[in-house]
């Protein structure tokens, strides 16, 4: 009886004894993450409180492009004396908290938004980003000889919604640290740009009358073409407030064909590595390289899934803006961790190629985008 009863008493107090080491195992990793955390943590915070500067906000500067900023000034000084102890923290702060963050940015949407400017700003929107980012790839790859992993990602940056969409893109693209802080990077820099010369173009063009172009057509236009929410709200708000309501409405329909963006791109992805693997395997140049998986951004459905519930309206404004404030806090750390994983050498080797992109991409969205905006608009009417 003993000898039955044995087997049982052991099984037991392994399976108590490997919960215990799980047990313990979850609390190291938490302790190890701690240190971490609260690094970026601290720099978001600041970067938050910067955001609120009215001379920052009215130049576009917002809390997560302030965190990477904060996050590189720390990151290529003082940060290699507690990298030891912070590594996990940070890391985990751009990997996960990022996801999280993306998930919750469907908070801002709602699919009403889509009535709001028509089918035909879906499909301004939709020509826009299309194009854009086959551009960035063709030209990026093919003419300038950038790196296909930044091609993409300043792309992605430049078509949809700026370091928002970089980040979301990341995963997919699997990019280095400093090929997201270029990206980024551009995004800042010819979005601000446009905050000013989008304003001064229409003036010019209502002097001259050079194309017919309402206030309300204008923020269609600047909300399918400029960089960040933030940016475009600064460039329609200096013509008006109809120019800045339709420019944010067409932004935030451009920020929601994110997810179907990140589906299709990891599609295209692994579908031309497997082309890739069977040239290879033919003894062409391909041989050697490792097939990318499929990569499902999860996350992005999530982030439909929360555009759809705030699309119900079930949830108190209250909340909505809470959890808005909460979203901002987990970019803002997910920026400070990349900021301080990547180094100003890293970002000096990219050279010249990257900004020359951004700059094709913008001078696209500018003349390009005002012909698609100007077609579609003839097209309807």
């Amino acid at each position: 009886m003993s000898a039955t009863a044995q087997p049982a008493s052991t099984s037991r107090l392994t399976t108590h004894s490997s919960a215990s080491q799980r047990h313990q195992d979850m609390r190291t990793y938490a302790r190890g993450l701690l240190p971490g955390l609260i690094l970026t943590g601290a720099i978001a915070l600041v970067s938050i409180q910067l955001g609120k500067v009215g001379w920052l906000q009215s130049n576009g500067l917002g809390a997560l492009t302030l965190a990477i900023v904060l996050g590189m000034a720390v990151g290529n000084t003082v940060y290699s004396r507690v990298g030891a102890r912070t590594g996990t923290g940070v890391h985990f702060s751009k990997v996960r908290l990022l996801r999280l963050g993306i998930v919750l940015y469907g908070l801002r949407l709602t699919f009403q938004d889509i009535g709001n400017v028509g089918w035909a700003g879906v499909a301004i929107d939709a020509a826009v980003l299309t194009s854009t980012f086959g551009v960035a790839y063709l030209v990026g790859t093919k003419v300038l000889g950038v790196e296909r992993g930044t091609a993409l990602l300043i792309g992605a940056g430049s078509s949809i919604c700026g370091a928002a969409a970089v980040l979301a893109t990341e995963p997919v693209v699997r990019g280095r640290a400093e090929q997201v802080t270029v990206a980024v990077s551009t995004v800042v820099v010819f979005g601000t740009l446009a905050m000013f010369l989008y304003p001064a173009l229409y003036h010019l063009n209502a002097r001259y009358q050079l194309v017919h172009l309402s206030p309300a057509a204008y923020g269609l236009f600047a909300g399918s073409t400029i960089h960040e929410v933030a940016q475009v709200v600064a460039g329609a708000r200096a013509i008006s407030e109809q120019a800045a309501d339709t420019a944010v409405i067409a932004k935030m329909v451009r920020v929601m064909m994110l997810a179907p963006f990140l589906l299709v791109l990891s599609a295209w992805l692994s579908r031309s590595s497997d082309h890739q693997e069977a040239r290879g395997q033919g003894g062409g140049p391909a041989r050697g390289r490792r097939r990318r998986d499929l990569v499902m951004p999860w996350f992005a459905l999530g982030f439909v899934a929360v555009a759809a519930l705030n699309s119900l309206s079930l949830l108190p404004r209250a909340v909505v803006d809470r959890v808005i404030d909460i979203d901002t806090a987990l970019l803002a750390m997910a920026m400070a961790g990349l900021g301080l994983t990547t180094h100003v050498s890293a970002i000096r080797q990219a050279g010249i190629r990257p900004l020359a992109l951004a700059a094709v991409l913008f001078a696209w969205l500018i003349c390009g985008g005002l012909a698609i905006n100007l077609g579609v608009a003839a097209l309807v009417h």
